[in-house]
């Protein structure tokens, strides 16, 4: 896999927030923020995230704007340039495999669109696991929807971002984080961006384009198990 810092240097981050502000830009950001939006729902004593892999700070403004107390991080000075230009949240410069904060620092830890471009995922989840004492957001995008094989496609006959990125599907999302956690912890999932016009569009299905995911620990829940959001 490519280096991220190669991936998203200085020409993309300045380019990166110029996708938010186009119409398909849009509308997804719209359903991502409401997928995870929902979910935020079901840890409502957290006060504090930390976003790993915040690049521009796009989610990590947004969730400041939802009443908590963001810190952004990521690896790629061209992307914290672009955040701090844009007066987001605080930033801090470090690799999510070795995250530079004292053992439940925060409430929540978030990836959004982040894991599938760690070279060690597993590794990536158990440090914020071991800053976040309340649980874990994920927003990743799905293997196994007609966005996620349309990128792939697209990525044979010329490059894209997407070509350094993997995948992920629901059930290997939810294996990760019950090898995390055990039975320790609350499970919630639902799936957004399905193709326009589809019968099925509404539905929780496990072929959405972005899949939504918490790990919520007991200290939040008061209780184990595993639903949809």
């Amino acid at each position: 896999m490519a280096d991220e810092n190669t991936i998203f240097d200085e020409r993309a981050a300045a380019h990166y927030e110029d996708w938010y502000g186009t119409p398909e830009g849009r509308r997804a950001d719209a359903l991502e923020k409401a997928a995870v939006r929902r979910l935020l729902q079901g840890a409502p004593r957290a006060r504090s995230i930390l976003e790993v892999g915040c690049g521009t700070g796009h989610f990590t403004r947004w969730l400041g704007e939802r009443g908590l107390a963001p810190v952004g991080l990521d690896r790629s000075a061209p992307m914290l340039s672009q955040a701090r230009a844009l007066n987001g949240a605080p930033l801090v410069m470090g690799d999510a495999h070795r995250l530079p904060f004292a053992d439940g620092a925060f409430d929540l830890a978030a990836f959004v669109t982040t894991l599938e471009f760690l070279e060690r995922p597993s590794e990536a989840l158990a440090e914020a696991m071991r800053v976040a004492r309340r649980g874990l957001l994920l927003g990743v995008l799905n293997h196994w929807s007609p966005l996620g094989l349309w990128r792939r496609l697209v990525g044979l006959f010329r490059p894209t971002v997407y070509d350094a990125a993997r995948f992920y599907s629901v059930g290997e999302l939810r294996r990760r984080l019950r090898a995390l956690a055990g039975g320790e912890a609350r499970i919630l999932w639902h799936t957004t961006l399905f193709p326009r016009g589809c019968p099925w569009q509404r539905a929780n299905a496990p072929w959405g384009g972005f899949i939504a995911m918490a790990l919520l620990l007991p200290t939040e829940e008061g209780s184990t198990g595993e639903a949809r959001a």
